[in-house]
C-alpha cells in the first residue's frame, strides 16, 4: 500500500481526517488534501463511486477493468462503502464526522439535508468540521438545482464561446477541466476555513460553484467590452482586437514535431522578441529583407494592417516549420523571446525539469507486478512531505478495518450491515 519512504517527513495536514463523499466533481479536492498528508476516507456507495466507471480503462492480467480517471484522482485515499440513505448508514456517518476535520461532498443541493445529514446538522455534530460542498452552480441562486457535467459547466462559464473556429460550433477542452477547477477552489476554501478554525476553534461551510470557479478560464475576455467596447468571439488559432485595423494574429504554429505558441507582440518585450527572432532567422539565411531592415525599437503592433501581418507571418511560419519544439524552446530562452512549445504527454514524461525535481513517483496499481511512473507531489516543502503515500483503493477495501478499529464493530455486525446493503 505505501509507495513512498516511510522515513519521510510528515505533511502539512498529517493527523487530519478527511471524509470525501464527493462525486468526480470533487475528487481532486480530496486528493490534494491527501497529498498534503491528511488521512482521506473515500466514502462511496456499496455499488462504487461513479469515478470508478469512467473511461478510459486499463485491464489487468485477470481481465478486470480499472478506470484511469479513478487511479489519477483517488490515490492517497482509503475506501469505505456506506449507504447514506439507510438509517444505519446515516448514524455511521455521524460517528465518522465526530472525529473528522474536513468533509467534501458534491451532491445536489438539499439532498443531504433530506437525509438529516446536511451541513447544519453535521456542524452541530462537530462544530470544528470544515464542510465543503462542490456543485455545478452553488447552493443558492436560480440555477442551484440545475445538474450539469463538464460540457454544460464549460459552456455556462463562457469559455466555450471563445473556443473553436469562427463560424463553427463552440468546443470544450478535450478532457474535463471544470472538475479540476472546482476542486481547486474547494481546496482553497477548505484551507481558508481550516486556518480560521485554527484561530477560532470553529468550523465553517464552504460553498463552491463550479461555474464560478471556471470563469477564470476566460482570462481577460470579460474586460474586453470595458476596454475595447468589443465582445471577443471565437477565432480558432488566431487572436484579434490588438490593432486599430482589426487584423488577426496567429497564436498556434505547426513546427517539425508538433506545435508551438508565438504571437507578434508590441511594446518593449515584443520589440525585443521580434528583433531576436529576425536575428535567429538571419543566422539560417531565411530572414526576409523587410524584417531585417525594420526598426524594431519603433515597431507598433497597434497600427499593423492585415497585409503586413500576413507578410510577416508567412516568413515566420516557413521558418518554424523547419524547427523542432526543443530547438524553439532553447532559442527562446537563450535569446529572451516570448513563446513556448505546446507539450504532448510524451514531452511531459521526458521533461528534464520534472525529472530533476523528482516529480515522478512509482505507484503500485491493482493487477500489476511492476509499479508505474506517476505524477507525484504538486509542491515541495523544506520541512514537510507532499506526494503519493497510498495507491488508489479497491472498492470498500478499508471498510472492515475502519469499522473495527475506529467504530468498534464486531465481525458479525459488519456482516449484518453488508447483508442489509448498508456497506
Amino acid at each position: 500500500m505505501t509507495t513512498s519512504d516511510p522515513s519521510k517527513k510528515p505533511g502539512a495536514l498529517t493527523g487530519c481526517r478527511v471524509l470525501d463523499l464527493s462525486t468526480p466533481l470533487g475528487h481532486l479536492c480530496g486528493k490534494i488534501l491527501g497529498d498534503l498528508g491528511a488521512d482521506v476516507l473515500k466514502i462511496e456507495p456499496p455499488a462504487g463511486d461513479a469515478g470508478r466507471f469512467r473511461s478510459p480503462f486499463y485491464y489487468d492480467s485477470s481481465g478486470a477493468a480499472h478506470s484511469l480517471f479513478w487511479l489519477a484522482y483517488n490515490n492517497n485515499k482509503r475506501s469505505v462503502t456506506l449507504n447514506l440513505e439507510t438509517r444505519d448508514g446515516g448514524q455511521i456517518l455521524r460517528r465518522l464526522v465526530s472525529k473528522a476535520d474536513f468533509l467534501i461532498e458534491s451532491f445536489p443541493p438539499g439532498y443531504l439535508d433530506s437525509l438529516g445529514l446536511g451541513h447544519d446538522a453535521l456542524l452541530k455534530e462537530n462544530s470544528r468540521l470544515v464542510y465543503t460542498a462542490i456543485t455545478p452552480y452553488g447552493q443558492t441562486g436560480p440555477y442551484r438545482e440545475f445538474q450539469a457535467d463538464d460540457l454544460q459547466i464549460m459552456a455556462s462559464c463562457g469559455v466555450m464561446s471563445l473556443t473553436g473556429r469562427p463560424g463553427k460550433p463552440p468546443l470544450r477542452i478535450s478532457l474535463s477541466q471544470s472538475e479540476a477547477w472546482a476542486s481547486l477552489y474547494g481546496v482553497m476554501g477548505a484551507w481558508t476555513a481550516f486556518h480560521h478554525r485554527q484561530r477560532s476553534g470553529q468550523g465553517q461551510f464552504v460553498d463552491v460553484s463550479a461555474q464560478a470557479a471556471c470563469v477564470i478560464l476566460c482570462a481577460h475576455a470579460p474586460w474586453f467590452w470595458d476596454y475595447n467596447r468589443d465582445n471577443p468571439t471565437r477565432h480558432g488559432e488566431f487572436m484579434t482586437g490588438r490593432t486599430i485595423t482589426g487584423a488577426k494574429f496567429r497564436t498556434v504554429w505547426p513546427c517539425r514535431d508538433g506545435y508551438l505558441t508565438f504571437i507578434i507582440y508590441g511594446g518593449p518585450a515584443g520589440q525585443k522578441t521580434n528583433r531576436a527572432l529576425t536575428e535567429w532567422m538571419d543566422a539560417h539565411g531565411v530572414a526576409p529583407d523587410f524584417m531585417k531592415q525594420k526598426n524594431w525599437s519603433e515597431f507598433d503592433v497597434y497600427t499593423m494592417t492585415q497585409d503586413e501581418v500576413d507578410r510577416m507571418e508567412s516568413a515566420i511560419g516557413k521558418f518554424f516549420r523547419n524547427r523542432t519544439k526543443a530547438e524553439f524552446l532553447k532559442e527562446a530562452v537563450d535569446r529572451g523571446m516570448l513563446g513556448y512549445p505546446i507539450s504532448s504527454a510524451d514531452d511531459i514524461l521526458a521533461d528534464e525539469q520534472l525529472a530533476v525535481r523528482g516529480f515522478w513517483q512509482p505507484l503500485e496499481l491493482p493487477g500489476r507486478t511492476e509499479p508505474v511512473r506517476f505524477p507525484g507531489g504538486f509542491t515541495r516543502f523544506s520541512d514537510m512531505d507532499c506526494g503519493i503515500r497510498i495507491r488508489p483503493p479497491l472498492l470498500g477495501e478499508h471498510t472492515a478495518e475502519i469499522f473495527r478499529s475506529e467504530l468498534g464493530f464486531k465481525t458479525e455486525q459488519i456482516n449484518r450491515l453488508r447483508g442489509a446493503r448498508v456497506i
